[in-house]
């Protein structure tokens, strides 16, 4: 089984920064693309940023040049950096792995974060 346990969210002032942390955990083999989604109220998650195992990027564009997503392959985690955050970037933040058990491929979710901008 694999867990993935997300930390970091809370409540922040517009144009501050948090750092969002993903770790996956458990009998994992690799891990390919990594990313981050995001679910505001009464929206449909969507995309916030993917990150493949060979580090390339790729971004939502309400979210490009002020969030930064990496991994550390050592410690099988995914990092979102927010910065210049606003007030629509509340939502409940998930990450997502493909995670390579064996010689099969899983597709995991964690449980969710919650990030609150507002003054």
């Amino acid at each position: 089984q694999v867990q993935l346990v997300e930390s970091g969210g809370g409540l922040v002032q517009p144009g501050g920064s948090l750092r969002l942390s993903c770790a996956a955990s458990g009998k994992i083999s690799s891990i390919n693309s990594m990313g981050w989604y995001r679910q505001a109220p009464g929206k449909q998650r969507e995309l916030v940023a993917v990150i493949t195992v060979g580090s390339s990027t790729n971004y939502a564009d309400s979210v490009k040049g002020r969030f930064t997503i990496s991994r550390d392959n050592a410690k099988n985690t995914v990092y979102l950096q927010m910065n210049s955050l606003k007030p629509e970037d509340t939502a409940v933040y998930y990450c997502k792995s493909h995670v390579l058990v064996g010689r099969y491929e899983y597709l995991y979710w964690g449980q969710g974060t919650q990030v609150t901008v507002s003054s």
